[in-house]
């Protein structure tokens, strides 16, 4: 690391702590030439994520959109938006461990129906009947039918 007081490219970590909840480190460093310390951040490099549509077209990955449509398919239901929040973190982090950087819509929509179907049935009967486009009453019922079924 080169040293902001003499530009001397040798420096020794004199302290190393966790910092911003954990998603970067600070370093406290001493230069080996002018022994003037300073502070350097490390923080891991993410891809940016691409989601591919179903009409082909491409746009970058929104967690907000992710937790948006998850706030309203358990709108009036018992679903702390704490919990929302923890899923939502959940599928972004599946899809980074993901070794390909885009990502189609479907593999995103399952996702977040089988984290819906474990925290609330209704709110993920809801999603599903929008996110698979139910067309009429009988497509509705089979999937009610498929989830009494696992029980």
């Amino acid at each position: 690391m080169k040293c902001p007081y003499c530009g001397y490219k040798e420096s020794k970590v004199v302290d190393s702590r966790p910092a911003v909840e954990g998603s970067s480190i600070r370093r406290r460093r001493e230069c080996l030439a002018c022994e003037k310390r300073f502070t350097t951040y490390e923080t891991m490099e993410s891809l940016p994520m691409v989601v591919i549509k179903k009409d082909g077209s491409r746009q970058s990955f929104d967690r907000n959109k992710v937790l948006s449509s998850m706030l309203r398919a358990c709108e009036k239901r018992s679903v702390p938006l704490a919990k929302l929040e923890e899923m939502t973190s959940e599928i972004e982090q599946n899809l980074q461990n993901q070794l390909d950087r885009e990502i189609p819509t479907e593999l995103v929509g399952e996702q977040v129906m089988e984290k819906l179907r474990g925290a609330d049935e209704v709110a993920y009967v809801r999603f599903a009947s929008v996110y698979r486009q139910f067309k009429d009453i009988q497509t509705f019922m089979s999937e009610l039918k498929k989830l009494l079924e696992e029980k």
